[in-house]
């Protein structure tokens, strides 16, 4: 029988398999040191897909490079050979223990710590029995325990960082020490002893001190980076509990709203979250628990003496001749990789220092000029340069009439660098020369038919293949929109989010205000706005997504700009959250399972619908603005749920009813509303939304959903706040008792 591998491959793979295996090892040590602190900064895909395959392949590497040296430490009879196999295992056990910057892909990752304790005691035995097969008589023998020793401490505080972000462990850590409370026989026994002493004995309980704060007066100086991240820290303290849902105590409540209203900047309080969220990345994703520790600090030192003290005995003690040249530089490699790599945190730490001297690592924001706009309005949009970003600083949207026309979104703000210096060289009409030709000769040689026909046919491959999923994922991306994200609509959730707070009286008003949907910002417009065709208490979460979603649609493209900078930006601002809420429920499902039961079928039927219309009726894909005119010409006067029934859960015409109701508005009032409405149903969406799946969001990239999840946290609008209890003092004549009374 013929060998299907020839000898000549099989000869090159038994020479040289040990040491591809370890620079392939190296080298996915190296993307993860480069690349995984980049993760939290964007949600490029391609960047993320990287990340997340060298993080898979890094383990198995590792331990494949260790099979294979065990398996040739038994085999080789040279000498050499044999004790630089036994100083290579202890190195890999360095690249099982992997770098600093990341020891968990994902949130679950954390969970499997047990694993990884396991792991480490085979490789370890591994690693001593590899060790075992080179004596007697190894030159290598000191330099090899040191490397050992390294090893083992490098996958200890892998394996123990997972245990302390496993979900268990961290709610555990955060858990406050028993509190027996009051000494309850020793007060009776005091009361009853005066009692019985003729003492005249009296109760009283006296409320403890509220926190009161001073008026800050202007609250326009922003604070600096040392600051922002001193006031992150204790806030992250206070609220890291919400991610395993424990409850806080509602004094903290009145202080953190207190802070956010009187004593933070709007900026400012974006400042403090992004730097929380990341706080959030590096206890989850990072090895920063273990090594902040006292007993951290120890065995970083330790650790990396070792690694020195045995690269300086190999280069100054030990003789190197009889080892091969290749494999004393594959040695080489390795040392200056985990140099590196033991480097990292103190050269993390190094340019941390540099980035807060230089306030790098703040928000940039740049004034931009905003498309299509005929006033000359500018946006501050969010322009942090792409190394020093706490999150990708980038809002999506899915526009569904756009989708379902299969036309292009366009954009709103537009920083391209290229496009600048192309006008200022004053070049920009070649470019638009050279654009028209290459578009007109493609139209003359059919390719964007001959393009179109092949999409056609991959398609219907993929469906044939069962992969009918994977088109519809990449059909949607294709239409996805990315807008960097404006100070001036921050302002706008701040404020909203700010003067719910202030409304968040109690307990139930609380309550009142996160379950609302839009209700409460419409109660609020009661009699000024009556909206008689539509409630939206009435409705499900997701339909109330699609309806208002297809009606800003209908108003957006149908309706002038406004005629001020303010109702503009309402405008703007309701199409872009109307935008980004379908597009978390399209694309970031995991995100909106709490409050999206059948959203799905609601976004295809109402989908099938629209196509069926704008096909009826021979619109093309450039014509957004006839579609929608198109829809809000129907005669709506029979109620569309009556005549469709349940067979259908397409909602394109009940939305084309609520924006001729919107219509009828004065252009001010309707966006300003409308906006207010969109607000609201985003605080509900991140309100409802699991902590842990907020947490995941911020290692692809972060999501505005989450810095309102915090935002609202921070002014006290959460369910993990205990009931209106203050603290009180009980004193019998003097003496004090502390309890808690209702």
């Amino acid at each position: 029988m013929v060998n299907p591998i020839p000898e000549s491959v099989k000869k090159i793979w038994d020479n040289w398999n040990i040491r591809g295996v370890i620079l392939f090892s190296l080298s996915l040590q190296t993307v993860l040191i480069l690349f995984a602190p980049l993760r939290k900064g964007t949600g490029n895909k391609l960047i993320i897909s990287v990340i997340w395959s060298a993080y898979l392949l890094a383990d198995w590497a590792a331990n494949f490079a260790v099979g294979l040296i065990a398996e040739n430490a038994k085999d080789t009879s040279e000498k050499k050979h044999k004790e630089l196999l036994a100083f290579w295992a202890p190195f890999l056990l360095l690249h099982l223990g992997g770098p600093d910057t990341i020891t968990a892909f994902a949130l679950e990752d954390n969970e499997l710590w047990l694993r990884h304790l396991f792991g480490l005691i085979f490789q370890a035995v591994a690693a001593g029995y590899i060790f075992l097969l080179s004596l007697p008589g190894n030159q290598l023998l000191f330099p090899t325990i040191l490397i050992f020793i390294a090893g083992i401490i490098k996958y200890v505080e892998r394996t123990r960082a997972l245990f302390l972000a496993s979900s268990e462990k961290f709610r555990d850590s955060m858990l406050r020490k028993p509190d027996p409370g009051p000494n309850y026989a020793k007060f009776v026994e005091t009361y009853v002893s005066n009692i019985r002493a003729n003492i005249q004995t009296g109760i009283s309980l006296v409320p403890e001190a509220r926190f009161f704060y001073r008026d800050p007066g202007n609250i326009e100086n922003k604070l600096d980076y040392l600051e922002v991240m001193h006031f992150a820290s204790q806030y992250f303290n206070h609220f890291k509990g919400l991610i395993v849902d424990l409850i806080s105590s509602f004094r903290q409540l009145y202080r953190t709203r207190a802070s956010f209203t009187t004593e933070f900047s709007p900026e400012d309080a974006l400042r403090i979250i992004e730097v929380e969220l990341n706080f959030i990345y590096d206890v989850f994703h990072t090895k920063i628990q273990v090594t902040h520790s006292v007993l951290g600090i120890i065995l970083r030192f330790t650790s990396f003496g070792s690694v020195l003290v045995a690269l300086s005995i190999f280069y100054l003690r030990v003789e190197k001749n009889g080892f091969n040249e290749f494999d004393v530089g594959t040695f080489v490699a390795l040392r200056d990789g985990n140099t590196e790599s033991r480097l990292g945190k103190t050269k993390s730490r190094i340019a941390d220092a540099l980035r807060w001297c230089l306030v790098l690592k703040s928000p940039r924001w740049q004034e931009c000029h905003v498309q299509h706009s005929h006033r000359g309005i500018k946006h501050e949009v969010l322009a942090t340069p792409f190394m020093f970003r706490r999150w990708s600083g980038s809002v999506s949207g899915h526009s569904l009439i756009r989708y379902c026309l299969k036309a292009r979104p366009s954009r709103v703000h537009n920083l391209a660098c290229c496009n600048k210096v192309i006008k200022k060289l004053g070049i920009d009409i070649i470019f638009q020369i050279i654009a028209r030709t290459t578009n007109k000769g493609m139209q003359f040689l059919q390719i964007y038919k001959i393009v179109r026909v092949l999409g056609f046919v991959i398609k219907k491959l993929l469906v044939l293949l069962g992969l009918a999923g994977i088109v519809d994922k990449i059909s949607i991306e294709l239409y996805l929109s990315h807008e960097k994200f404006p100070k001036e609509l921050w302002l706008l959730i701040y404020n909203e989010v700010k003067r719910k707070s202030l409304s968040a009286g109690s307990p139930e008003a609380l309550r009142r205000i996160c379950s609302a949907k839009g209700d409460w910002i419409l109660q609020e417009w009661n009699g000024e706005v009556v909206l008689e065709s539509y409630g939206i208490a009435d409705v499900a979460y997701d339909e109330s997504i699609l309806l208002w979603h297809t009606a800003t649609e209908l108003l957006y493209y149908t309706t002038e700009e406004g005629a001020d900078e303010i109702t503009y930006n309402a405008r703007e601002f309701s199409k872009l959250l109307s935008d980004y809420i379908l597009y978390l429920l399209v694309s970031k499902p995991a995100i909106m399972d709490a409050v999206a039961v059948i959203a799905k079928i609601r976004l295809q039927d109402t989908c099938a619908d629209a196509v069926r219309f704008f096909k009826e009726k021979g619109i093309k894909s450039n014509e957004v603005k006839k579609a929608c005119e198109s829809i809000l010409k129907v005669d709506t006067s029979f109620p569309p749920r009556d005549v469709k029934g349940d067979k259908t859960k397409s909602v394109l015409f009940d939305a084309s009813v609520l924006a001729k109701e919107l219509q009828e508005l004065e252009v001010g009032k309707k966006w300003k509303l409308v906006s207010q409405v969109w607000v609201e149903l985003l605080s509900y969406a991140a309100f409802h939304c699991g902590p842990r799946t907020h947490a995941q969001q911020v290692s692809e990239g972060g999501e505005l959903i989450t810095f309102v999840w915090l935002l609202m946290a921070h002014f006290g609008l959460v369910e993990q706040f205990e009931d209106n209890k203050l603290d009180t003092r009980t004193e019998i004549n003097g003496q004090m008792f502390t309890q808690i009374t209702g």
